[in-house]
């Protein structure tokens, strides 16, 4: 994850695909972060690479959220016990599904005013 954000504050995902994003009349290429202080690039490329160190700033914003969304591309992705175990410790509940879905799901959680945050694999 890079040190600055695309925009320092969060905004629903207006679309998806062709490999990336667009939000805010932006767009950006690669999987994104959607925390409740900004959109960042995120490295992840697959479900495989998700784990405790791509998620750190999901944990370092603990107390800002209570659901974290994960987008695992086309693919469905069981989290390994450790990683829900962990989240569930700082009280994040922890809901994997589809990019397509997840987006969906975000972007209404946010429209709700819940403390929802998204990790977003991007799709082809």
């Amino acid at each position: 994850m890079t040190e600055t954000p695309h925009l320092p504050y969060a905004v629903p995902i207006e679309a998806y695909g062709n490999g990336g994003f667009r939000f805010a009349e932006m767009s950006h290429r690669g999987s994104l972060l959607c925390l409740p202080d900004g959109i960042w690039a995120w490295p992840v490329t697959q479900p495989a690479d998700i784990d405790r160190l791509s998620l750190d700033p999901v944990f370092a914003r603990a107390e800002a959220i209570d659901t974290l969304i994960i987008g695992t591309g086309l693919e469905v992705w069981i989290p390994p016990r450790a990683l829900r175990e962990e989240l569930r410790a700082v009280r994040i509940v922890l809901d994997p599904m589809q990019t397509g879905a997840a987006i969906r799901t975000y972007n209404i959680m946010m429209g709700e005013g819940r403390r929802v945050a998204a990790a977003l694999i991007a799709v082809p």
